[in-house]
């Protein structure tokens, strides 16, 4: 029998890189697609699902409980994908309440909704809804930022710096809580940066690129000198298919790429790549439109992913590295 898997937030960055991955691989699932379409979310990017029998899109808000409650009901939805969330982090510093209702309040209907639907009682899984799982899309942040050397893993203190981090690292200690209190089948994930097609100009990597081919000066943070750890978005929605179905309930899997580097040198990276595909009129090279901004308030230096937990236990593997992604990456934008 089909079953039908509620997708959250398919229509932002990553999701619009899952749901098409996703409803091609498994066309025995029913897929919706909830989605608010904030200026983040863009249904342009699910024209690949235009004509899949098993795809249905549904503008809605997560932080609407009737609407998610009626969802589950009319739909017996059996498997929850959440990737609503807020996401920017300087959004946050300007307007945090957004993040603390969509994040938080919005995690916490989902919740609610897939108990009432799966289960009878604490501990008690209605007949025929074993195999419905949740699972819940996180990040690298709540971890706070390192120094120089070492690598958040799974069992790293959480200490989110921003608004944006605290959000998410309260929406993952409620999807804990679901499972050690209810018994609820649970599992989170933890990426570090995603880059690649479809992403949204705020930011860093399609910022620079549409910056770059406009002539205009290539702003970075302080120095350039912030490390961040980059996935290939395609990498990750591998990972969290993976996880969706074969990780282990309860558990967290951190999903990093391996692929360190400093502002400034995906910044040079980009213009590299375009003094060679899209050379500038002028003749001179695009890093000469580089320019140093004040830095961001609370700007964490360094974050960087420890993956071997779901590189052993799950057999993961990312397909590209920086170098191979980021080429990738930047011929799509010129497309």
């Amino acid at each position: 029998m089909s079953k039908t898997i509620l997708i959250t937030g398919g229509a932002g960055f990553i999701g619009s890189n899952f749901v098409p991955y996703f409803c091609e691989k498994y066309p025995q699932y029913k897929i919706i697609n909830l989605d608010k379409l904030t200026y983040a979310g863009n249904l342009d990017n699910l024209k690949e699902c235009d004509g899949m029998e098993n795809y249905t899109f549904v503008q809605g808000d997560i932080c609407d409980a009737d609407l998610i409650e009626k969802l589950f009901a009319e739909n017996d939805i059996r498997g929850v994908i959440h990737f609503a969330a807020e996401s920017h982090v300087d959004n946050s510093i300007k307007g945090p309440r957004a993040f603390i209702n969509t994040n938080i309040v919005g995690t916490f209907n989902l919740l609610e909704a897939a108990r009432k639907q799966w289960m009878d009682a604490p501990g008690k899984v209605k007949p025929g809804y074993e195999n419905c799982r949740f699972h819940h899309i996180s990040t690298d942040e709540v971890y706070g930022a390192l120094g120089e050397t070492g690598m958040f893993r799974e069992d790293t203190p959480y200490a989110p710096n921003s608004p944006y981090s605290a959000s998410k690292a309260s929406s993952d200690f409620l999807v804990r809580a679901y499972h050690h209190t209810f018994g609820m089948n649970v599992t989170t994930s933890n990426c570090s940066n995603n880059y690649g097609p479809k992403q949204h100009n705020e930011k860093l990597i399609p910022h620079i690129i549409s910056k770059a081919l406009a002539g205009q000066p290539l702003p970075i943070y302080g120095r350039g000198e912030n490390v961040r750890d980059w996935l290939y978005v395609l990498d990750h929605c591998k990972a969290i298919d993976l996880i969706y179905h074969n990780g282990k309930s309860g558990e967290t899997y951190n999903i990093g790429g391996r692929n360190e580097r400093n502002n400034i040198t995906i910044v040079k990276t980009i213009c590299a790549i375009l003094d060679e595909k899209k050379p500038r009129s002028d003749g001179k090279k695009y890093e000469e439109q580089i320019t140093f901004v004040a830095d961001r308030a609370g700007h964490d230096f360094r974050y960087a992913i420890d993956a071997t937990k779901l590189e052993k236990e799950l057999g993961w593997r990312a397909d590209e590295t920086f170098d191979t992604g980021i080429v990738k990456t930047v011929e799509w934008y010129l497309k």
